[in-house]
């Protein structure tokens, strides 16, 4: 397995990061479903307000992956 570019998982994460796809990119498929999930179903019901529920923990999420994302990318699954 060869390393994965840490500047494109960044990348990634601040122009897809509300649907996962930086942790497609690494390899973690499991919670990337799980962003994805969140993001589609936080942006579906926003409009009646529940929405926001969802986003807030995908939002907390996104921002511990910013410290997370150096780590996946010299390991990646």
């Amino acid at each position: 397995m060869h390393q994965k570019s840490i500047a494109l998982a960044y990348i990634l994460w601040l122009i897809f990061g509300q649907i996962g796809v930086h942790r497609f990119y690494t390899g973690r498929v499991a919670t990337g479903i799980m962003q994805l999930l969140l993001g589609v179903t936080g942006w579906a019901t926003q409009w009646i307000l529940i929405g926001y529920i969802p986003l807030s923990i995908l939002w907390l999420w996104m921002f511990v992956d910013i410290f997370l994302i150096p780590g996946m990318c010299r390991n990646p699954r």
